[in-house]
């Protein structure tokens, strides 16, 4: 009887693929086990095995496979469930929630290396311009991988040229699989056997009497060995005798230490005494309880706590309880920047229990986490990760805090799959067993909507901790500060004098403004003109740092222009700002004062935002410009004043939740004001001070926004009453694009009619040269989602089967926003 397994490839494929297996292979392969396997016509992926059987592919011949990759599995078969509600739920494949879910590193792929064969002469007038360009290049390096060569040769077509070369029997052609993954080795020495006893020791030491540093590297190594440890570390022995590496390598040589090399963890925590727990007062006590209790009938509950009440504190408690009943914990956080404060309080708790798990580590360093949680280590029982840290192989998940759950980073907009951190927790909680905690001061409306109908339970903290005051906030209305000739450049007079009794108080001020860069539009006061990015319909954005016009969206750059391109006036002014505009006026009007930046430009590297953070909480920094960065649950002791630099940018916006989004912006960047004794003050500037929403941010009123906001999406039929599918078409043909979303719409009005919205061009139609056209369905709460998603499926089909529209891709979001 012949064996067979089927294979999740990396690849957006609807079907996993059968290959044949050996018997011997077929005892061996367990489901979870990573195994190469030829795809198409040359290339080699890793899939994963989904099953082994016995049933013989009816449609094409089971190829059989390259090579087993694993002893053991590396995915659960928990994780493969997971994998395929969130496959089936956000109608994306299995291959795509496989790449999002391993380590890149896990998953090998060949790279076709083309290399010269040995000893080959040949007559440079037997090869054609590229051939000869290909060999002298290979003369220069002895392999090329295929894309090295495209970009060697300029052209999409190699192909041709390697096979020529190859039947000239020039180069060869190899499959090489590369193992990414590379465990880190940390070298270490010991004194070698021949020298235990101690008359070769004393022996030793006169042999060495002329050689006075390796003398003092062997008596730091005795100091070292004295503590009880046997092997040292050669990095350790360096610093402890002052040695350089090459006398030890001396002593190497000479067989008087011996060499080792000791696998390493590349996250290493810094040992030292475990900060006691924060006593909590009796408003958390009772949140505590009342979270205890809910649990008890729910699984998920709501902790809707103001900012400063100290949610922290609960999450610590929670997890401990968790632990001490050898659970683990996920700790879900919208941003890296928040891991940053939060892992040094928790680790301060927990020790080494803690793990971490986000996109700025290495490769290596995610796979390390990675293996520890699925081999169930004892410091893998706490997991602070963003979203993607729910794919992670938990054995026994117990708990499941979702940090400012209402956070919009918890979706995923590229590449597929689409999911929602926050919806995916509360699935994975479910399989598991386990519990889920949202947390947040602004709850996101849904959440709310479900506490209220007692889908999920409902705890309400409203004391600040230590019953320190809720900050005042203040509108600024600037349309009349313009009128008064009262702004000094983007700052009105109230600003800059509370920024100024502020730091003359020796406390700090966070500025807030959404959008990086200096100035988002330089324009010409001549003709009008102002500079648009090639590939996207958006203008550039000044940034004077580098004196640069930069596209947001794709990342084209040119160097800013002395003169308008359209006309050649040197009239030009910049209108609108950014944080780095923030930044230059603050640097003009306190030049005795230190003022960072927080953005993206300034946190690129991987401890970026640790820097700053700390910087801020150690009074380095006295002003701090940021944008939605700084509004992420970070606590920050000595700021007395928060100034929102202009709330309209965030109020204007073209997005059912624009409003539901300011509003919880607006709050939690005010939370950052006034955290201990002293109250604190927030500015919001604005030129429409009587917006409903400013007022309800001014008197805290969340409930208020909450109601208002539920009566406009029962009215317009969206979210928490309909469930939304949005359809975006991409083509870099405006007419095919146009004409194949008429076609689309039409198709889905024919089932869903009025439910569907569009087509309708986004307000930035051109990104990267492919032009967006959306279109969006609404599901009412009694039709059958699944059936929903099967027509919406079919009907696509049928739209990728029309060969006039075979240039335009379909991108599926369900949850879209």
């Amino acid at each position: 009887m012949p064996f067979f397994i089927n294979v999740i490839l990396p690849l957006p494929l609807d079907n996993h693929f059968t290959y044949s297996i050996s018997e011997a292979e077929a005892n061996f392969l367990k489901p979870g086990m990573r195994v190469a396997v030829p795809f198409g016509r040359s290339k080699v992926y890793s899939g994963i095995v989904s099953e082994v059987h016995q049933n013989d592919p009816k449609i094409y011949e089971a190829k059989p496979i390259e090579q087993i990759l694993d002893k053991s599995p590396v995915v659960t078969a928990a994780q493969m469930e997971f994998w395929s509600w969130i496959a089936s739920y956000y109608m994306c494949t299995e291959g795509e929630v496989l790449r999002a879910a391993i380590p890149g590193a896990f998953l090998l792929e060949s790279e076709t290396v083309v290399q010269l064969l040995k000893g080959v002469e040949v007559q440079d007038e037997e090869l054609t311009d590229d051939e000869f360009v290909l060999y002298e290049a290979l003369q220069q390096q002895s392999l090329l991988k295929i894309n090295e060569i495209i970009q060697l040769l300029d052209k999409k077509t190699v192909l041709p040229v390697i096979n020529s070369l190859v039947e000239k029997k020039v180069v060869a052609v190899n499959q090489e699989i590369y193992e990414q993954y590379k465990p880190k080795l940390e070298r270490h020495v010991r004194l070698h056997e021949k020298y235990k006893d101690e008359t070769a020791m004393h022996q030793l030491l006169d042999d060495l009497s002329r050689a006075p540093k390796q003398r003092e590297v062997i008596f730091a190594l005795f100091g070292m060995t004295a503590q009880g440890k046997d092997l040292i570390k050669i990095s350790e022995l360096t610093k402890e005798s002052k040695a350089s590496a090459a006398v030890i390598k001396a002593l190497i040589d000479k067989e008087v230490l011996e060499e080792v090399k000791v696998r390493e963890q590349r996250f290493q925590f810094e040992e030292g005494e475990l900060a006691g727990k924060v006593a909590l007062n009796e408003h958390q006590q009772q949140a505590l309880q009342e979270i205890q209790t809910a649990f008890e009938t729910q699984d998920i509950c709501l902790l809707h706590g103001i900012t400063s009440s100290g949610k922290t504190e609960l999450y610590v408690e929670l997890i401990e309880k968790a632990v001490s009943e050898g659970q683990q914990v996920l700790y879900l956080l919208p941003e890296i920047a928040l891991t940053a404060q939060l892992i040094t309080r928790l680790q301060n708790y927990f020790g080494e229990k803690v793990l971490i798990y986000h996109s700025k580590y290495s490769v290596n360093e995610r796979v390390e986490v990675y293996q520890n949680v699925l081999n169930n280590h004892d410091n893998a029982r706490i997991v602070i990760g963003v979203r993607s840290s729910i794919f992670l192989p938990f054995h026994d998940l117990g708990l499941i805090i979702v940090d400012e759950e209402h956070e919009s980073t918890f979706k995923q907009y590229d590449p597929a799959p689409r999911y929602n951190a926050r919806d995916a927790a509360v699935v994975l909680a479910k399989m598991n067993g386990a519990k889920v905690l949202l947390g947040s001061a602004t709850p996101a409306l849904e959440s709310y909507f479900n506490a209220e109908h007692s889908k999920y339970g409902l705890v309400n903290l409203d004391r600040r901790y230590g019953n320190v005051l809720q900050p005042e906030i203040e509108i600024v209305d600037i349309k009349e500060k313009h009128r008064k000739k009262r702004m000094t450049g983007h700052f009105s007079d109230r600003l800059l004098e509370e920024i100024r009794e502020t730091l003359s108080n020796n406390e700090q001020v966070i500025l807030f403004q959404n959008r990086r860069g200096f100035s988002p539009i330089l324009e010409c006061n001549t003709c009008g003109h102002s500079p648009q990015c090639p590939n996207c319909d958006v203008s550039l954005t000044y940034h004077s740092h580098n004196n640069q016009l930069r596209c947001h969206y794709c990342g084209y750059h040119i160097a800013l222009q002395t003169k308008c391109m359209a006309c050649g006036s040197i009239e030009l002014s910049t209108k609108g700002f950014g944080t780095e505009k923030v930044e230059t006026e603050l640097k003009a009007l306190f030049p005795g004062h230190q003022i960072g930046r927080m953005d993206l430009d300034t946190t690129r590297g991987k401890h970026g935002y640790e820097k700053i953070i700390s910087a801020f909480e150690e009074g380095e920094i006295d002003i701090l410009v940021g944008t939605q960065m700084l509004t992420k649950g970070l606590d920050f002791r000595n700021v007395r004043l928060v100034g929102i630099m202009n709330a309209d940018t965030l109020l204007n916006f073209p997005d059912f939740r624009a409003h539901e989004r300011s509003f919880q912006l607006m709050l939690q960047v005010a939370g950052r004001a006034g955290r201990t004794k002293k109250r604190g003050l927030v500015l919001i500037q604005t030129y429409n001070p009587h917006h409903q929403i400013v007022q309800q941010v001014s008197t805290n009123n969340y409930l208020d926004m909450y109601k208002e906001q539920l009566e406009e999406r029962r009215n317009y039929k969206y979210p928490p009453f309909y469930r939304l599918i949005r359809i975006t078409l991409k083509g870099r043909d405006y007419s095919r694009v146009n004409e194949g979303a008429e076609w689309l719409a039409t198709s889905l009005k024919n089932s869903f009619y009025e439910n569907v919205l569009g087509p309708e061009f986004p307000p930035i139609a051109r990104i990267r040269n492919e032009y967006h056209k959306n279109i969006l369905i609404k599901i009412p709460q009694k039709q059958s989602l699944a059936k929903t998603k099967e027509l919406v499926s079919r009907v696509l089909q049928s739209f990728k089967a029309i060969g006039a529209y075979r240039g335009v891709k379909t991108v599926i979001n369900v949850d879209p926003y």
